[in-house]
């Protein structure tokens, strides 16, 4: 899985006059906390959280002080539009051995049944997963070509990446091949 690094400034706590001057220039604040570590405070430029690979599944390699942990972008806290971030949660992953993540599915191939007239319908875009943290995978493939009209993908269909476990419930529908609409042609009782 994909490692991005992020510079952390380290940050006071109770100082409403520094973190006024620090939103001023660009940066907000920053929590970094986890299992068996110690919690941080830091300062995160908003240029470089903007420039994170949204969309995508990734680690943030924090450097605080020239200490790098490994962590999980868990949370933005945005204002009430919206739009503006005003703080952020990384979960510091390093010291941990498994962690459940969501990963991206991706649908390979064209369902068989989207050549006779139907529609292919996603459900799901991503699968919860638990692995270990060294062995998350970037997404899951899934190779949709053998599937007909009215088929329906369940998440018992999908084969896991190895050493990873799925943890969405085996009987939701990730995808369905819908049979293509039939227009009713009026017949002569009910044209009159």
């Amino acid at each position: 899985m994909k490692k991005v690094p992020l510079k952390l400034i380290p940050r006071k706590l109770g100082s409403k006059s520094e973190l006024k001057r620090m939103r001023k220039q660009g940066y907000i604040p920053v929590e970094v906390y986890g299992k068996e570590v110690e919690n941080r405070h830091a300062y995160v430029s908003l240029k470089d959280l903007m420039n994170l690979p949204y969309g995508e599944t990734f680690l943030i390699e924090a450097d605080l002080d020239g200490e790098k942990r490994v962590c999980l972008l868990k949370d933005i806290q945005r204002g009430y539009l919206g739009d503006d971030a005003l703080h952020v949660d990384l979960y510091d992953i390093s010291h941990t051995r498994e962690i459940e993540v969501e990963v991206p599915l991706e649908f390979v191939g064209t369902p068989a049944g989207v050549s006779l007239g139907g529609t292919f319908e996603v459900m799901m875009h991503t699968l919860t997963i638990k692995a270990p943290v060294d062995n998350i995978p970037d997404k899951v493939s899934v190779d949709v070509s053998s599937m007909g009209l009215g088929d329906v993908l369940h998440v018992r269909d999908i084969q896991p990446p190895a050493g990873c476990i799925i943890m969405d419930s085996p009987e939701e529908v990730v995808a369905v091949v819908l049979e293509p609409e039939v227009e009713e042609t009026p017949t002569e009782e009910t044209a009159s």
